[in-house]
Formats: C-alpha cells, sequence, structure tokens
C-alpha cells in the first residue's frame, strides 16, 4: 500500500495514527503515502537487519534510538533480498554515514526500495503513545501538497488490521532451496519458511545441518520427502489464529515424533497444535534487548524479539495435549509473556524471540545445540 517517488530531506511529512495524533516532521526515504500498523523497536543497532525482516512486513517501525543511519547500509547485513517494512520513523537520520563496509545511506536505500519514511518527530512521545495507547493502524503522508488531517485520518482508518491477517505466504520464498553444511554434513532439516531470515538456515549450516528451506504452503509430503532428522517452523509476520495449514503440518511433525523446533511464528503454531490459543499483546516486543529466563534452567538470557502475538499457555506446570504433555520453558521478564514451549514426551520445542542473533545478542545460540541434541538423541 506504498506509492512513492524519489524524496528530499525538505520535503514535509505527516504521520497519522487511527487514534487521531498527529506527528509532523520531514521525508526521509521516498516520498508518497504508506500505511500499516505502527510499532517500535528498542534497538540501539542492527536496523538493516530490522528493515529486511520479513516478520515486519504491513508494519511501520518507529525506532526509539534518537540517531539512525549512522553506519550507512553494506550488502552484508540483510536478512533478506529487500526491505519488508510498509514504513520506518526515526528522529535524527545520520547526515553522513561512517563505517568501513557502508555502501550507501540508508535514506537513499529507502528511497531505492520505495520505503515511506518520516523524520524529525518526538519518537519519544510516540513510543509513549503506543504504549499507553497500544500498537495501531498509521499512515506516513509525504509531498509538497499534502491531503488535510480529516482525509489522511480517513485513509488510515480504512487500511486493514493486523489481527486476523495472514500474511507468511507474502513472504515465503516460492521455490525451495538448500542451505549446505558447512564443514561435514551431519544432519538434514525441513525448514518451513513462514518468514525466515536469512540467517537461521546460516546458524544451523554452522553446525553440520543441510537445511532445506520449503514454502509456507508446503505439503506434509513435501517435508518428508527430503527425509529430515528434523523440521524447523520459522518466523513470520501475521496473526497465527490464521495459520491453519502450518499448525495441520506441525501437528503432522508431531504425530511421527520428528525432532521439531520452532522461533516467533514458530512458537505461535506450536502453540496452536498443542491446543492453546493465541492473542494480540497490546503492543509487542521488538528489540534486541528483551530479558527472558530459560526456566529450564534458570539462566536469564537477554534476547532479540519481534512478534506482535503471544501464546496463552499456563505458567504453572506442564499441561496435558494431544501430543503428551507440554510446558512454559521460558518467559519474559518484564511481563511473563510466554517465550518458550516445550514437550515433555516427544522431541519438540520451541521459543518466541530469535536465537540467530542477527543483530544480537548472542545468548540463545545454544537454542540450535538444543535441536542438535534432539536430533542425535532420535538418532541413537
Amino acid at each position: 500500500m506504498t506509492t512513492s517517488t524519489r524524496g528530499s530531506v525538505k520535503v514535509p511529512a505527516v504521520l497519522v495514527l487511527e487514534d487521531g495524533r498527529v506527528f509532523r516532521g520531514r521525508a526521509y526515504g521516498a516520498v508518497g503515502a504508506t500505511f500499516g500498523e505502527a510499532v517500535f523497536s528498542t534497538g540501539m543497532t542492527g536496523y538493516q537487519e530490522t528493515l529486511t525482516d520479513p516478520s515486519y512486513h504491513r508494519q511501520v517501525v518507529v525506532m526509539t534510538a534518537p540517531h539512525v543511519g549512522n553506519t550507512g547500509v553494506n550488502d552484508e547485513d540483510p536478512e533478506s533480498q529487500r526491505i519488508w517494512v510498509a514504513g520506518y520513523v526515526v528522529r535524527d537520520p545520520a547526515r553522513v554515514p561512517s563505517n568501513w563496509r557502508s555502501r550507501r545511506s540508508l535514506d537513499d536505500e529507502l528511497r531505492a526500495q520505495g520505503v515511506v519514511g518520516i523524520s524529525g518527530i518526538d519518537t519519544r512521545a510516540l513510543t509513549r503513545h503506543l504504549r499507553e495507547r497500544g500498537a495501531m493502524r498509521v499512515g506516513i503522508f509525504s509531498g509538497q501538497a499534502l491531503p488535510d488531517e480529516g482525509t489522511m485520518l480517513a485513509e488510515v482508518r480504512q487500511a486493514p488490521e493486523m489481527k486476523g491477517a495472514d500474511l507468511a505466504a507474502e513472504v515465503a520464498t516460492k521455490e525451495a532451496y538448500v542451505v549446505p553444511a558447512l564443514g561435514e554434513k551431519k544432519f538434514t532439516v525441513a525448514a518451513v519458511d513462514l518468514g525466515i531470515k536469512g540467517m537461521t538456515p546460516h546458524r544451523m549450516a554452522e553446525r553440520g545441518i543441510e537445511v532445506h528451506v520449503l514454502p509456507a504452503t508446503a505439503s506434509v509430503e513435501e517435508v518428508f520427502a527430503v527425509q529430515p532428522d528434523g523440521v524447523f517452523f520459522s518466523n513470520g509476520p501475521g496473526d497465527p489464529a490464521t495459520a491453519e495449514h502450518p499448525v495441520s503440518v506441525m501437528r503432522a511433525v508431531l504425530e511421527r515424533g520428528t525432532p521439531l523446533f520452532g522461533i516467533c511464528f514458530g512458537n505461535q503454531i506450536l502453540g496452536r497444535a498443542l491446543g492453546f490459543g493465541t492473542y494480540k499483546l497490546k503492543y509487542g516486543h521488538r528489540g534486541i534487548n528483551q530479558p527472558v529466563q530459560d526456566r529450564t534452567t534458570g539462566k536469564v538470557e537477554v534476547t532479540a524479539h519481534n512478534h506482535g502475538f503471544a501464546v496463552d499457555a499456563p505458567l504453572d506446570g506442564p499441561a496435558d495435549t494431544p501430543y503428551g504433555r507440554a510446558e512454559v520453558s521460558h518467559v519474559c521478564l518484564n511481563d511473563n509473556v510466554v517465550e518458550g514451549l516445550q514437550l515433555l514426551d516427544r522431541p519438540a520445542f520451541s521459543v518466541q524471540y530469535h536465537p540467530e542473533a542477527a543483530a544480537g545478542p548472542h545468548d540463545a545460540a545454544y537454542l540450535f545445540d538444543r535441536f542438535v541434541s534432539l536430533m542425535e538423541g532420535q538418532r541413537a
């Protein structure tokens, strides 16, 4: 829902929230109009990974860090082939990027990919507003001749909501591909792409896993045609309540007892497959500084998040499911939101955050080792 032409920092821009709050600033990136769900990310670095994370499809991302774009844009850090955010909101964009890997400015990259943004607004006030009122629809409008506020607000309120949105197939690969193991091949994993980040199969490849990345629409037969030692369900955008096909595929995997690992959207899919509900968080968790406790070890990790929905599972002990007992393995220490699930009677677990650590932190890398251990145990 984006229209654009080449932009200029001198072009006026307006951000309009669906509750009528208005912020005025300057165009950043492309000039035009865009719509999405307004969310905020608390990371102070890693903006390239944020922009190219498919989980941000149809979301307008507000950066809470005041300075953005300082290290420019390089060709090594993107998590996918394009920018997925619907719009971008920053306070003080870098005037001159500086980094030995930088190839172009962030402003130029946003323009080249047609991403409409806004700069020069009070992002602290906007973030506080979203924390108090919750994530909501938003529009960014830029250009020399803008509509009146009433017209812009009406357009924002006509945009689709995130609740009920079925988006995984829109961002997933259309054709299967293989990421080969680095070094000796030890295992084969079928990875169902619901919006996978490029670093995720790389982290598995580092552990001797040959990863077959499959479309979100892959059938059970296609998943097992690669003769996997384990099955992985990735992160992705949208409302997990709409994800009927991935849930049915995951249930088939659970029936067979094949080792299973899910992250982010994959965690919500496991929750649904086990019979738990999901719900929309007020403003979600996004950023690379979220504290999570692994309840199986007591260890506290600093983790990378990008989710607006969560699993409604009991925190007070194992629950019976059609596939045996399941328990909450991880919780967010900020608000007790479920951040991980594990089955006690079958080799399956998931986490709600991003252990591939792009752009950091690295506290959760052990989860890939845990997946390897499951596959080793099954083979033994």
